[in-house]
């Protein structure tokens, strides 16, 4: 590993720490997982993440999902056992793109918000596992399905044959929701899980990751955080 690649991992490493610092202070442990968000930097970064102990690695979009998997298979430094996430919204188009991805590493696809793309992914990736997206924002160009949708999703991915895990979101921002909004969104999708039987949550990222935390998240989603600024 070259010397720049050894202050990277050194750099990741010391921000992993500090993430697991504020997940601990605001009352979680060590069983949150971390999903470093790798979206728009080199695959360098993910060899330099997994080296500083992550496990799981997100991308927002198949194909760039599909390059950085690429990469790391062909990297001689690449660690193994990585399970990828797919953490953007996904088209019915794009799921058959995933089948030789699934195949060949472990696939969370975290985005299910409507009945096509749950058919879909059934019927190409057999017994995936997934999560179901909650609208967190009320915006209409955001993902995840309405509150009113989320049981019929949950039950028709079990039907489906689909390893359905839990529930996730992305919050709005609190600097427009306000935080006790956020608050609120994120205590709702743990009781709705809790409800349903569900043993994950995803909610969190770099900025609203105390709330999530503390509303009883068990799956934390980092770009910035780990990371810094992305590229382009």
């Amino acid at each position: 590993m070259s010397e720049f690649a050894t202050a990277e991992v050194a750099l990741i490493e010391d921000r992993l720490g500090s993430v697991r610092e504020r997940i601990r202070a605001a009352g979680g442990g060590d069983h949150i997982r971390i999903v470093g968000v790798t979206k728009r930097h080199p695959v360098s970064t993910c060899v330099a993440a997994l080296a500083a102990g992550l496990a799981d690695l997100g991308e927002n979009y198949v194909p760039e999902l599909l390059e950085k998997h690429s990469g790391l298979s062909g990297s001689p430094d690449s660690p193994q056992g990585v399970v990828w996430h797919l953490i953007g919204g996904l088209q019915t188009n794009k799921v058959r793109k995933l089948v030789s991805l699934a195949g060949a590493s472990a696939l969370v696809i975290q985005t299910i918000d409507r009945t096509t793309v749950l058919q879909e992914v059934a019927r190409r990736l057999p017994g995936a596992s997934v999560l179901v997206q909650v609208d967190g924002s009320g915006l209409p160009d955001r993902s995840g399905c309405a509150w009113d949708e989320v049981e019929a999703l949950v039950a028709g991915g079990v039907d489906a044959g689909l390893d359905v895990r839990g529930l996730m979101t992305v919050a709005a921002p609190v600097a427009d929701a306000g935080q006790r909004a956020v608050e609120a969104h994120f205590r709702r999708l743990r009781a709705a899980a809790d409800r349903l039987g569900l043993s994950d949550c995803s909610m969190g990222m770099s900025d609203d990751l105390e709330s999530a935390v503390g509303a009883g998240s068990t799956m934390v989603r980092l770009g910035t955080a780990l990371f810094g600024s992305r590229v382009g």
